[in-house]
């Protein structure tokens, strides 16, 4: 996959100001506000930046944190992980692996078969329907 790479001013244009601000600035969405944490139709949630597939809604669980989670993403190369160590916590944050946006942070107390919690801003995905 090639990286796509565009200016603060391009993110802009195309990006609302409270995607801008959790995909390029690594904001935090409040929970139980975003568009998708409570979602359960069948599709693809997707980065809202640069469009790349990342989480399947099959993976998705209702997690109780107020943010969508899911126990893995479509495949491993489609997020980057990185040691996130802001706000006085250890935590490893989620990238997308295309542009870079800021997606969330994952968590080693998800279910089977991972074990996994993708802990994702609504912000930072846009959902596409199954057919």
């Amino acid at each position: 996959m090639d990286k796509i790479t565009r200016t603060d001013a391009e993110w802009r244009a195309q990006l609302s100001p409270d995607e801008f601000a959790v995909t390029r600035l690594k904001h935090t969405e409040r929970p139980f506000t975003g568009r998708y944490w409570d979602a359960t139709q069948a599709g693809t949630y997707v980065c809202v930046c640069c469009g790349t597939p990342l989480f399947a809604s099959d993976t998705k669980f209702d997690a109780g944190c107020g943010w969508p989670s899911y126990f893995q993403p479509v495949a491993p190369d489609r997020v980057r992980e990185l040691r996130d160590t802001s706000h006085g916590m250890i935590r490893t944050e989620i990238l997308c692996a295309v542009c870079d946006a800021h997606l969330g942070h994952v968590f080693p107390d998800g279910p089977p078969p991972t074990g996994l919690r993708y802990c994702i801003n609504s912000l930072s995905l846009k959902f596409v329907p199954a057919e």
